[in-house]
């Protein structure tokens, strides 16, 4: 799989100064974190379910999470695991079908090794577990559960633990959850892939709700918790993990109370006028600025919970021909002795040692999601993605 690999080679060509990896799910842990993208949420009591990840793949999502804890009922549980290991096995028997990383969130650690049994040789197409409310004395549980299953099944399973409990939240309570969530997923650092954030929990410890107008980082006490994560969790010192952003929760607005977000002078080509219309009248513009201050803000990828979240992302992830060009000077190995130097572009300051850390990891992101070439921007790369 590749990330844009459901647009056309010759398209690809025009968009891409450097075009996205391959990659599979056996691909490196340093690889696949990065490439989880935007990760694609369902219920896994939908009955079409194999049919829905094969239509998903082909608009472009490289990663999934189906679903056994909020989005059901707790009376849906036991017929949603029937679901999920019939239509495992249905995707498992369909030829040439090259699935998107799939994980299963659960709700008990004992759901783990018993669905990894039941799934049996379709077991083959899980990618690991998403495990909720996770905390030090929660998640060790999960994590030795993850452990037995993976030794049973003799396949690498990854775990996701979600950060979004009420302990990590409140302030009196936040260092000392940290420490211990630090502590677990250190002990089983080979089989962590990301951290997810929870955001919407945290908002209803407070009974709030952000509008589609306003992002997670409006919401300052959630926005205390994301700083905090990543100030703990998300260092670049080789400590740190990769975390990602929170769910977006809308699809469409019926009538807004602030001017839209999005500039027109990036959409004034061609029919781009029509796709800012479009991003506005679907809540887009919302999104797109959240999607970029979790970059921002350290954080990669998005939790996405419908599939016209999928493709901003994405194209939002392209590394521009500039940035690359600045982390290609960075680590150049005549610099390795540090120093400063002006910008390919003539428009900025790098300074070797400062911005070693953030040219690496933009390297790696344009390994994943590729290099536009100097002429593109997000506009012909959203434009680009969107099935006819």
């Amino acid at each position: 799989m590749r990330h844009f690999g459901h647009i056309a080679p010759e398209v690809r060509q025009r968009l891409f100064h450097v075009e996205p990896c391959e990659f599979t799910a056996d691909s490196s842990a340093r690889l696949l974190a990065v490439a989880l993208g935007a990760t694609l949420y369902s219920p896994a009591t939908r009955p079409r379910l194999a049919d829905d990840i094969v239509k998903q793949t082909g608009r472009g999502v490289v990663s999934m999470v189906l679903c056994l804890e909020d989005s059901i009922g707790d009376d849906e549980v036991v017929d949603a695991e029937e679901n999920l290991v019939r239509q495992f096995t249905d995707l498992a028997g369909r030829e040439g079908m090259d699935p998107p990383l799939l994980f299963i969130r659960v709700r008990t650690p004992e759901q783990i090794p018993d669905l990894v049994r039941r799934l049996g040789p379709a077991a083959r197409l899980l990618s690991g577990f998403v495990m909720p409310k996770f905390t030090e004395e929660r998640g060790i549980p999960f994590m030795e559960a993850l452990a037995s299953a993976e030794t049973a099944s003799g396949r690498r399973l990854f775990a996701m633990p979600v950060l979004e409990s009420p302990e990590l939240l409140y302030r009196e309570s936040r260092v000392d959850t940290l420490e211990g969530i630090s502590r677990a997923v250190d002990k089983y650092r080979e089989r962590v892939l990301a951290l997810r954030l929870g955001v919407t929990d945290f908002c209803s410890s407070y009974g709030l709700r952000r509008a589609p107008d306003m992002t997670a980082y409006d919401v300052q006490v959630v926005a205390s918790v994301i700083a905090d994560v990543v100030n703990m969790m998300g260092r670049a010192d080789g400590t740190g993990f990769t975390v990602t952003g929170p769910v977006w929760e809308y699809f469409r607005v019926q009538e807004r109370m602030f001017k839209p977000q999005l500039r027109r002078s990036p959409f004034l080509e061609g029919k781009a006028e029509e796709l800012r219309e479009a991003l506005i009248e679907h809540a887009m513009d919302g999104l797109l600025r959240e999607i970029t201050l979790d970059q921002a803000n350290g954080l990669q990828g998005k939790t996405c919970i419908h599939p016209s979240h999928v493709l901003p992302v994405h194209a939002l992830s392209v590394v521009s021909h500039e940035e690359f060009s600045d982390a290609q000077d960075i680590l150049r190995p005549e610099r390795g002795g540090g120093g400063v130097l002006k910008s390919a572009y003539t428009n900025k300051m790098n300074e070797v040692k400062p911005h070693r850390a953030w040219a690496e990891r933009t390297l790696l992101r344009a390994e994943v999601f590729g290099v536009a070439n100097e002429d593109i921007g997000f506009v012909e790369l959203l434009a680009a993605g969107i099935p006819e």
